[in-house]
């Protein structure tokens, strides 16, 4: 089926997203004059996760339980069972992960970190490394706390900020190769593949290098785990950039993408619009050496940590992440933004992936050192001319090493995310519009200082503060240009 939305031409000529939903039900939203916004990031701490939300316009932080639901799945609520064991709602959204994901063992969690601590504390032992095309913040923390060792093995040209090429979230077969002969299979856990690798821009794999690991993989009696959280993106990728797959069936490329994995987890919180997860293989052995673990810290084997309400709305989500209209949405907002950033010269992370926008704060910033962080100052300086929130994917997002010293990211960026079908096409022109007026003002951005900083995953909860009085120039030159208007 051709994706409705590329199919429709304006007179005019131009490329605008046109979404294939109405609205239905309305939140208010609140534009704050600047003076309330900068209050507001600095008794924040500089840190947008620590923001209120009566404080903010356009809520670009995430996409992880963001997604506008569908009419479907609003209904659907209404039909659940109440049942601490034995839900009916469960086995609908056990036969709906079955039908999507093509795997037969369905293991409920809360969300997709509950999954990752169940997988690493099951098939991670001590001194083992898992070989990854990226690592996530939390996946990272929870392999390495069951004395993992993470082992990023993308293709060199997967960090370039500006690139033609389509699939830089592929794995490096070579180094994949390498990784087995230097340690030898026993030493290694599994290989994990990530749907559209969070990190680096949202960027996907292709089916063929799927295949390709896959086969390494058999080779080494290894397991393949894949992170299906942003599946959905991945495979309309994969229709929209891969030759082969042109005219298959988004259902199709879902089902021989898991076909390849021993083993599944997702995010519903990502892949269906809702709040949840779950663990997916079709190895009874499997199964079991996890059974147990699900029922110790996410409840029992027919909820998992979640409401049944929220179990309905996944079985009606996880089918609609079949279809196209329901997956396109979001990537080509994402495009029509970053291909206008671009035009401008913002350096942005190209081509368009899954997930968001992402700015590289670095080519933004390039008067703030990255032990300044400047994806977190960048940040901070769009809320305050804007009120959009995005969230600092860099060296905040990172950790410290045995000397105290940070340990710099691969790239510093500013992801504004895109929520499927949650903005409006004039609410991305007002995003386009501010993020390039602050980047022809750039120079008055100024960096960060930690002033209160946690020992694990310190970017949801520590505070930093502005180096000078950058925040109070900008605002003078925000007013200097718009006056009183917001």
């Amino acid at each position: 089926m051709t994706n409705q939305s590329s199919a429709v031409k304006f007179y005019s000529g131009e490329q605008i997203p046109l979404e294939l939903h109405k609205v239905r039900i309305v939140q208010k939203l609140f534009l704050r004059p600047i003076e309330e916004r900068k209050v507001a990031v600095e008794e924040a701490g500089f840190n947008t996760f620590l923001l209120n939300t009566k404080d903010i316009f356009l809520d670009m932080l995430t996409d992880s339980g963001t997604n506008a639901m569908s009419d479907n799945q609003v209904s659907s609520m209404l039909q659940a069972d109440d049942a601490y064991a034995g839900s009916q709602s469960f086995y609908r959204m056990e036969e709906a992960a079955r039908e999507v994901f093509g795997k037969h063992y369905v293991l409920p969690v809360h969300q997709g970190r509950a999954a990752e601590n169940i997988v690493s504390q099951v098939f991670i032992k001590k001194g083992e490394v898992i070989p990854m095309n990226y690592h996530f913040t939390t996946t990272k923390e929870h392999m390495e706390l069951n004395g993992g060792k993470v082992l990023e093995i993308y293709k060199d040209d997967a960090l370039d900020i500006k690139s033609t090429k389509p699939f830089k979230g592929n794995i490096d077969i070579d180094k994949l190769k390498a990784v087995f002969e230097k340690y030898g299979k026993d030493k290694v856990a599994f290989v994990r593949m990530e749907a559209s690798t969070n990190l680096i821009g949202g960027q996907p794999f292709s089916m063929q290098n799927m295949r390709d690991v896959k086969a390494i993989c058999d080779q080494n009696d290894t397991m393949m785990v894949l992170d299906a959280s942003l599946i959905g993106e991945n495979a309309y990728f994969i229709k929209q950039r891969e030759e082969e797959f042109k005219n298959a069936e988004i259902k199709d490329i879902l089902l021989e993408m898991c076909g390849y994995a021993d083993l599944v987890y997702f995010s519903s919180r990502k892949v269906s619009s809702t709040r949840g997860g779950g663990i997916l293989t079709n190895s009874k052995d499997l199964y079991l050496k996890m059974r147990d673990l699900l029922v110790l810290y996410e409840g029992f084997l027919t909820y998992g940590g979640m409401s049944v309400r929220e179990i309905e709305a996944m079985a009606v989500g996880l089918k609609e992440t079949c279809d196209d209209t329901v997956i396109s949405q979001s990537p080509s907002f994402i495009k029509y933004a970053v291909d206008n950033l671009d035009k401008a010269g913002v350096p942005v992370i190209t081509p368009a992936g899954a997930l968001g926008c992402h700015i590289d704060a670095m080519g933004f910033l390039p008067h703030v050192p990255q032990q300044e962080y400047p994806a977190g100052a960048l940040a901070s300086a769009l809320y305050i001319i804007s009120g959009i929130r995005g969230m600092e994917r860099g060296t905040i997002s990172s950790v410290r090493d045995e000397n105290g010293d940070d340990v710099l990211a691969d790239v510093e960026l500013l992801r504004l995310a895109f929520p499927r079908r949650v903005f409006t096409l004039s609410q991305t022109m007002f995003v386009v519009d501010r993020v390039k007026w602050l980047f022809d003002n750039r120079e008055l951005v100024g960096g960060l200082q930690w002033i209160e900083e946690p020992p694990l995953l310190r970017f949801f909860m520590g505070r930093l503060e502005a180096i000078g009085d950058w925040p109070e120039k900008l605002m003078a030159k925000f007013k200097e240009d718009f006056g009183d208007s917001l």
